[in-house]
């Protein structure tokens, strides 16, 4: 039998089956037809909605200054240059603000997880006094927003002392401001920035495991560090893996914290925020005027974002498929 024949065929057995059910059929394959073109229209429209800032951002990145000026260049650039990448490397120096934020976000982001993975183990198997009052903390690390704590933490580490010893001893307490130490020993104690949602994701994600994996570890001689190494971290692998993402994109964009504690340290955050009034310096000193023009800090502003974004493109490139995972199966553990 044809291809035709066989359409033909369909075609025919659909209206009698249709005929049949007096029109249920037909509702029915309206209602699926319907519900498919709905879909795709919601999200071809939630899509366009995330997509088109970054599509203008690059448009604008690769057109000349006098294009932005021009009523009939819309997203297209009608002269291409790759002008604007090489001015924003010299206003910020990329590079070298690249591999800075590149070793600190890691350093962080891994002390951060490793800290927060050993909390939100405790709080899901073990039980210890004031174990409900610990973790209402924790809810409370989420909540309170950074800000409120940013005068006690500034004296803290600019006075940095432990019950009185540097001070007894030298006679003057250790000066931590504008390095790194401060920051590592707040991730390193789960203060660190968003700190408290990583345990609780862990704590809900170990709350799921079967308790009789840990059980047969223990009847096969384990402890419960061994349990937690052998068993336990292989199994949260996607989960630690979503955590991971979450505090090296966080930390990537993060002003607060760095500004507070790393110093003078070039890193494209800091880059990115005083963008302008390296511009106007630029402009300056090369005796076009003496502010830049607001099309031209829009061009750098533009182009400066999409080369801060496109490193973390690359990471989840690579690490989508754990964050995918993560995200599955806590949705159904919790």
């Amino acid at each position: 039998m044809s291809k035709k024949a066989t359409k033909i065929k369909k075609r025919t057995d659909f209206w009698e089956r249709n005929r049949k059910t007096h029109g249920y059929l037909l509702e029915k394959k309206i209602g699926e037809i319907s519900y498919r073109v709905i879909r795709a229209v919601l999200l071809f429209g939630l899509c366009f909605l995330i997509l088109q800032p970054m599509i203008n951002k690059l448009s604008v990145s690769l057109m000349t200054e006098a294009n932005l000026y021009d009523a009939t260049v819309i997203n297209i650039p009608r002269n291409w240059t790759l002008g604007n990448y090489k001015l924003v490397n010299e206003l910020i120096g990329y590079w070298k603000c690249l591999f800075n934020s590149v070793w600190v976000s890691l350093v962080v982001a891994l002390l951060q997880v490793a800290a927060a993975t050993l909390v939100g183990y405790g709080f899901a198997r073990f039980n210890f006094p004031l174990k409900k009052f610990w973790f209402g903390c924790v809810i409370l690390l989420i909540i309170v927003p950074p800000q409120t704590i940013m005068s006690p933490l500034y004296l803290n580490f600019r006075y940095f002392d432990i019950f009185g010893i540097f001070k007894a001893i030298t006679g003057n307490s250790l000066n931590l401001q504008k390095t790194m130490l401060p920051y590592l020993m707040m991730c390193a104690t789960c203060m660190g920035f968003k700190s408290g949602l990583y345990i609780f994701m862990l704590r809900q994600y170990f709350r799921g495991v079967p308790k009789e994996l840990e059980e047969a570890a223990y009847v096969d001689g384990c402890g419960n560090f061994q349990t937690f190494v052998r068993i336990m971290l292989p199994d949260a692998k996607s989960m630690i893996v979503s955590c991971f993402l979450f505090a090296y994109v966080w930390q990537w964009t993060d002003s607060f914290y760095s500004k507070m504690f790393l110093g003078n340290m070039e890193l494209l955050p800091k880059g990115l925020n005083s963008i302008a009034g390296r511009l106007d310096q630029y402009v300056k000193s090369i005796g076009t005027g003496t502010l830049a023009s607001s099309g031209l800090l829009d061009q750098m502003i533009s182009t400066g974002t999409l080369m801060a974004i496109i490193p973390l493109l690359i990471l989840y490139l690579f690490a989508q498929k754990g964050f995918v995972e993560s995200l599955s199966q806590t949705g159904i553990k919790m």
